[in-house]
């Protein structure tokens, strides 16, 4: 059970005195390997200044992940291990004690203090249990205030009786209030996450998982883990975290440099096509036709479309002597280049080495003796030059797709058999723009010109992406994350549920074969740890409709949680909106109101009105401010204590179609993490029930 509120911190027999003790030796011997990394000198140790600059820079990474943060706890947890001869344990680990924390801490003497969460001896900390007790006689939890020790809880693995026993530490942790950006949640993993955490890096995870069950905080803690297992593969290849929108990145930008990584880039998939600048929406239907995976074979024509079988030979002046390479012979060459299905680029770039090779061949036979550096001159000849240009053409990604979206007749050729009709009249421009620069591109145009990029020029890969809330992208946009690790490793997260667009695919197999990481691992995570037990059991009647082959979330949350559903008259829905606010803003935590964007001016003048400040998603809460207005259209992957929903049909009468429409309403009514208010005054679907009571 948790320890007396105010134990004697003088009294050296009781437990949380001492515990208190060495978390005060923990943060004083931190102190001192920051100090160490300080007072490196490496004035004679650099060969040069480049070798110092790159030394330098690791130095200052060092300095600055060994800071000190007051109001983080510093360990978390303390694992007691048995005495177990013969037993394969992590060395040392056998009949230890070892505290478990967000990172590693070690005294003068180079002995651990705190054990880095990550550690194989630190697993058991997540993973034990009254049926295997991982060789562990005791887990201890701690419990904090800020930063100072307040309590700690014991359980007694050899001992049956705790199976039955709920942490009352860890509720506590999961349930507290929060305010301010997402925390790290490597206090409180559960064993089936922890399972996702360490998988191995040799292939790619995809999460299913429904609100509350912490698939975002799984992601993000596999990358600290993947960057502690295989840290120096990863710093050659880099890793990068992708999420939906600039407010979701904004809200999980903390939780890694808590846990000690601070060079993990974060990015949306806007930013990394970003070829040109969107300045254009879409209709649904065009930004459907655009999404599907058909456009990639679209492209494709498109690209090679400008290759033209050579009419005439190359001949080759050098000195008195002329060098012909016949018609026939440079047909070979450019039909073996096609055959071989290399990237455009690069085989452009190999076509005037083919030719000169066949030019070099000739000066062979007549009895020269060229080296490569002939070849090369033969290559940069403007009569293989010419040749070249006529028959492999340069390709400008930008411009090809300007053409494609502009000219019906181009499109009509290049998407023959593969688009119909219609499909082709949804994404062809009314009126064909100018230039690149005067083009009002669209966030799907730009998917497209990144494909178009590919084709031509090989992607960099990355050692490992984070993909979170995947359920919404196209085709198109899985085929440009999937460029982004073809030789590296994947986690994929998200909710089918919750798949908020038109083109959203329906299946995880389906989106992992776009990805180009077909056959990887799918997890379900079921179990929610935040959303309260009557919140996500009322969202779940969406099921049937928006994803019937899910299984339904359950929570192990004990506190049921506040629940109101409440209609009004029309004329009093601001009002009530309002009033709801108020009464959530008594509680302790963070307040969402969430709302159709159609709803967002008159809310925001009430709230004015009203004199109730509210900050806009993406901006960091506080004591002060703690109400958050949201769109429905940027509420996914937030988390709110507290959440007022304003008239759910608006909501769903905003998208493009009913299944999206409740879809999002599903997105909407699974944010809070402490209670739930609907406000309505026109009927909820019917799934969700006509009555309105009030339930507490």
């Amino acid at each position: 059970m948790p320890s007396p509120a105010h134990p004697s911190p003088n009294d050296p027999s009781d437990p949380l005195a001492r515990e208190r003790a060495h978390l005060a030796a923990s943060r004083s011997a931190l102190r001192a390997m920051r100090k160490d990394a300080e007072e490196l000198n490496i004035a004679d140790v650099a060969a040069n200044w480049v070798n110092a600059k790159v030394l330098q820079g690791e130095i200052e990474a060092r300095i600055k992940s060994l800071a000190d943060l007051s109001h983080t706890p510093l360990f978390f947890g303390r694992l007691d291990y048995l005495h177990a001869p013969g037993v394969d344990l992590a060395e040392g680990a056998a009949g230890e004690n070892f505290y478990i924390g967000r990172r590693h801490v070690h005294d003068a003497d180079g002995d651990p203090m705190v054990i880095d969460w990550r550690a194989p001896v630190s697993q058991p900390f997540y993973r034990a249990s009254t049926k295997d007790p991982m060789d562990l006689k005791l887990r201890r939890r701690f419990g904090y205030t800020g930063g100072e020790l307040t309590a700690y809880e014991d359980e007694h693995l050899a001992d049956p009786a705790e199976a039955a026993r709920t942490s009352a530490l860890l509720q506590s942790e999961i349930e507290r209030p929060r305010v301010g950006p997402m925390r790290d949640i490597v206090a409180t993993i559960q064993p089936e996450q922890d399972e996702i955490v360490r998988a191995g890096i040799g292939g790619s995870v995809c999460v299913q998982g429904a609100p509350g069950t912490g698939k975002t905080a799984v992601g993000l803690h596999r990358v600290a883990y993947l960057l502690y297992a295989h840290r120096e593969r990863l710093a050659r290849s880099g890793t990068l975290v992708i999420g939906p929108n600039r407010s979701f990145l904004h809200y999980i930008e903390q939780v890694l440099p808590a846990l000690g990584e601070l060079e993990v880039k974060q990015a949306t998939v806007d930013d990394l096509v970003a070829h040109v600048e969107v300045r254009g929406t879409d209709e649904a239907a065009a930004a459907t036709v655009k999404g599907d995976a058909r456009m990639a074979q679209v492209l494709r024509r498109a690209v090679r479309a400008g290759i033209t079988p050579p009419t005439e030979p190359c001949v080759v002046v050098r000195g008195s002597r002329r060098w012909r390479v016949p018609t026939y012979e440079l047909e070979g060459i450019v039909r073996e280049l096609m055959e071989r299905d290399i990237r455009y680029g690069a085989a452009r770039e190999a076509l005037p080495q083919r030719i000169a090779h066949a030019v070099l061949v000739r000066m062979e036979q007549a009895g020269e003796a060229p080296d490569d550096r002939v070849q090369d001159a033969v290559a940069r000849n403007a009569a293989v030059k010419a040749a070249v240009k006529a028959v492999w053409p340069p390709v400008d990604p930008a411009k090809l797709v300007l053409r494609l979206l502009g000219d019906a007749e181009f499109l009509a050729e290049q998407a023959d058999g593969i688009l119909t009709p219609e499909e082709q009249k949804a994404i062809l421009w009314a009126r064909p723009a100018r230039s690149v620069k005067s083009a009002k591109w669209t966030a799907a145009d730009a998917v497209l010109i990144d494909e178009a990029t590919d084709l031509v020029e090989r992607t960099p890969s990355l050692g490992h992406v984070v993909l979170d809330e995947a359920q919404d992208l196209s085709p198109m946009q899985y085929r440009a994350v999937g460029r982004r690790c073809t030789t590296g490793s994947a986690t994929i997260l998200g909710d089918i549920a919750q798949g908020t667009t038109p083109w959203a695919t329906d299946t995880w197999e389906e989106a992992l074969a776009h990805l180009g990481k077909p056959g990887s691992a799918v997890e379900e995570l079921t179990q929610g740890f935040r959303v309260p037990r009557e919140v996500i059991a009322y969202a779940s009647r969406l099921l049937p409709a928006i994803a019937p082959d899910l299984t339904p979330a359950t929570s192990i949350r004990e506190s049921a949680g506040d629940f109101e559903v409440r209609r009004v008259a029309t004329e009093d829905l601001d009002a009530a909106v309002l009033a709801a606010c108020e009464r959530a803003l008594t509680n302790e935590g963070s307040i969402g109101l969430i709302a159709a964007e159609a709803r967002i001016p008159a809310l925001r003048t009430a709230l004015e009105a009203a004199g109730t400040a509210c900050l806009a998603p993406g901006e960091e809460t506080s004591a002060e401010s703690r109400l958050t207005l949201v769109p429905a259209t940027l509420a996914k992957g937030l988390e709110y204590d507290y959440v007022v929903v304003d008239e759910p049909a608006a909501i769903i009468d905003g998208e493009p179609d009913e299944r999206t429409g409740l879809r999002r309403l599903y997105v909407c009514l699974t944010r809070p993490v402490s209670g739930l208010t609907v406000i309505h005054a026109t009927d909820l679907p019917e799934l969700l029930g006509a009555a309105s009571a009030a339930t507490r």
